[in-house]
């Protein structure tokens, strides 16, 4: 693993102690700590006022009005918000030239599963009813907010409703029953623990199943999915469930590209100031969209 890398995993670990009670000091610190590592980049956030969900609008100087990505932070499904993931959201759209719709999707105890995926689905549903068609969205999130990109699919099919052009998912939680006994794996050099994945699907489910598929997206029925992206770490703790849940995409014949980075972590897109690999990934993001956008049939 390279120093700076290593150095990140050290110092995120110091700072990441998530706990069940003061939601919303842990949430600003951990907002706070994500935008210490922000490039500054130029972007506009508006709020939308007349969406079902606490939304906000991300734009930079060329992003396109007509197309979106649709963006699920992440955060455990307990913290979180766009205002910790704006750098991310600004360098989605400088990398794709697409708008960016972010959805502060619920998080206190009280709303509990599945109401974060409503959330979502009732985002996308909105953009709809607006006048965006699904092949003009692209649905994107990051760590939980990749679980609930992929859950938020799901309920889409179930509904028979238009899916988006694709979805793109970096470093997903696909699985909250974390089959693999993760303390075994040699390679593993991450922030995030076992115990902490506990702690946040005990604080998420209650005592429901974590096998449900909109909880568990790995336990849904993948056939017919549009294309999807995943990016994970060659360091990361749940780079067996991704590989797993891609081998299981592939055989319903869903288009998937897996990118494994190396010497990457969870969620290093976030640590742009620090991590070359930080805006390279999020690059390579906005050349597979805009690869799919020129193959798309006329």
């Amino acid at each position: 693993m390279n120093k700076d890398a290593e150095n990140l995993v050290k110092l995120i670990k110091n700072n990441f102690i998530p706990e069940e009670s003061n939601l919303k000091k842990i949430t600003n610190d951990f907002n706070n700590f994500y935008l210490s590592f922000s490039s500054e980049g130029p972007l506009k956030i508006l709020k939308e006022k007349d969406a079902p969900v606490e939304s906000y609008w991300i734009v930079t100087p060329k992003s396109s009005h007509e197309k979106l990505i649709l963006f699920f932070h992440g955060g455990g499904f307990n913290m979180g918000s766009t205002h910790g993931h704006q750098d991310l959201c600004q360098m989605l759209s400088k990398y794709t030239g697409l708008s960016v719709f972010s959805v502060d999707y619920q998080l206190d105890e009280e709303n509990i599963f599945p109401a974060a995926v409503e959330d979502c689905l009732q985002s996308y549903l909105w953009l709809l009813e607006e006048g965006f068609q699904g092949k003009d969205i692209v649905m994107a999130g990051i760590s939980f907010g990749g679980n609930l990109t992929l859950s938020s699919i799901l309920a889409l099919k179930k509904k028979g409703s238009d899916l988006p052009f694709c979805a793109v998912c970096m470093s997903p939680v696909v699985d909250l029953t974390f089959p693999v006994v993760y303390n075994h794996l040699k390679d593993v050099k991450d922030w995030i623990g076992h115990e902490q994945l506990d702690k946040f699907r005990k604080l998420y489910l209650k005592d429901m199943d974590p096998k449900n598929s909109l909880a568990s997206p790995i336990y849904g029925d993948l056939e017919g999915f549009p294309p999807l992206m995943l990016q994970a770490g060659s360091k990361e703790l749940l780079l067996c469930d991704i590989n797993r849940f891609r081998d299981l995409a592939v055989e319903k014949e869903v288009k998937v590209n897996l990118e494994v980075w190396q010497d990457m972590f969870h969620c290093w897109h976030m640590f742009n100031s620090h991590l070359p690999s930080s805006e390279a990934s999020i690059r390579s993001i906005g050349e597979f969209i805009k690869t799919l956008r020129k193959n798309q049939p006329k």
